[in-house]
């Protein structure tokens, strides 16, 4: 099958007909007025709690970003309100702050929407810019919390939006299309897919599944701008799809999902080049498995590759430095088409959302060995396709 083909197609059917507003969403549960007696007393403890993207044009489908709490200690996940109108928020990202999120609208007129959260839960939408492109599949925060980046996939190119003091988005200020090398086998053009700082802060990487390579981009942080530095060329057919750093800074792990391989790659700081390796079995067996995501353990020492096809996660260990990764094995992620998985911001439970199955999993991460351990049944969420958990908004003067 070909596979920008049939994305192209499916999000053409969920869809069709659905209307990006660059104009501000009307309020939703509104924030709170300020405490004034924020600032004094000992400092409060926040519950951990979940964000869940979702499609909400798709058959059995969301109606915006899910909420929920959870339990750091036993991982049980306690449903919360939803945050409506936002339209197929299918990726999340926090602001270091911790106070706004930011979401993709993967439809035909792409978008990414800002919202404001409060420490009891709440949330405004504070409104959404269009991305320039067709269906943006993934966003990032950069480190200074002053630039949202995106990556439209049907159309091939990543965009830039200001962020304010009040994380409310501005106007695009920059807009990239990846017009080479030339797309891969069975691909109809560029695919971006991902687009993430470097942990040293110094370089931009843009993950593209159709064009089977990664751009190295310098941001000019006064204007917002891309100045493509070098590109990162994968054998053809590979699809690449998500890329994550080693705690080190220095080696990353892409998980490609067309020809089924995880691959090492070596980072330069200085000069923002990337440098792929051979492909490794993902521990799946023959065929594709669509590996969607890495993660990667606090201290470097495990990594983590879920697998849609397989249904299923696979564990390495991180070796020399994080220059290899050592093949342990897998383990049934409890669900169907585990679509993205993060950890808990502690780093003791990994989530798992699952698309197809229309839930999210649990798993609690061995300190010791980097095993995987269910920690009870699965949490209902309506095609859930990212979660994102945090340690909660703390209230203002704390």
């Amino acid at each position: 099958m070909n596979h920008a083909t049939s994305r192209r197609t499916v999000l053409g059917a969920l869809l069709a007909g659905a209307a990006l507003s660059a104009a501000p969403a009307p309020p939703r549960s509104p924030l709170p007025a300020p405490d004034p007696a924020a600032g004094t007393g000992p400092r409060p403890r926040t519950t951990p709690r979940l964000l869940i993207g979702t499609y909400t044009s798709a058959e059995g489908g969301g109606t915006g970003i899910g909420t929920a709490g959870y339990d750091a200690a036993t991982g049980e996940i306690t449903a919360g309100p939803v945050i409506a109108g936002v339209a197929n928020p299918s990726y999340l990202a926090m602001h270091p702050s911790g106070s706004t999120v930011y979401a993709v609208d993967e439809q035909e007129q792409g978008g990414v929407t800002a919202v404001a959260l409060s420490p009891d839960g709440g949330f405004r939408v504070l409104g959404t810019r269009a991305t320039g492109g067709v269906g943006p599949t993934h966003l990032s925060v950069h480190p200074t919390g002053k630039w949202l980046l995106s990556a439209n996939y049907t159309s091939g190119s990543v965009a830039v939006h200001p962020i304010g003091g009040d994380g409310s988005l501005g106007e695009r200020t920059d807009l990239v299309a990846h017009d080479s090398p030339q797309p891969g086998p069975g691909q109809d053009g560029p695919h971006a897919h991902q687009i993430i700082t470097t942990p040293d802060g110094g370089h931009v990487l843009a993950v593209d599944l159709g064009n089977d390579a990664v751009y190295t981009y310098r941001l000019d942080e006064r204007r917002g701008t891309l100045d493509q530095v070098s590109c990162a060329v994968l054998r053809p057919g590979a699809g690449p799809r998500h890329l994550t750093f080693h705690p080190g800074g220095r080696h990353a792990y892409l998980a490609c999902e067309v020809d089924n391989t995880a691959v090492v790659c070596g980072y330069d700081p200085a000069t923002g080049i990337l440098s792929p390796g051979a492909p490794q079995p993902t521990g799946t067996g023959p065929g594709t498995s669509y590996p969607a995501q890495f993660l990667v353990t606090g201290d470097g020492r495990f990594a983590y590759l879920a697998n849609r096809g397989h249904n299923s996660l696979t564990r390495y260990a991180v070796e020399d430095g994080g220059a290899a990764l050592r093949l342990l094995g897998t383990v049934p992620v409890g669900g169907d088409f585990p679509r993205q998985i993060a950890f808990s911001p502690d780093g003791k439970l990994l989530f798992a959302a699952n698309q197809r199955s229309n839930t999210v999993t649990v798993f609690r991460v061995g300190s010791r060995d980097g095993g995987l351990t269910r920690t009870g049944a699965a949490f209902a969420a309506p095609v859930a396709v990212c979660v994102l958990p945090y340690a909660g908004v703390r209230p203002a003067g704390h």
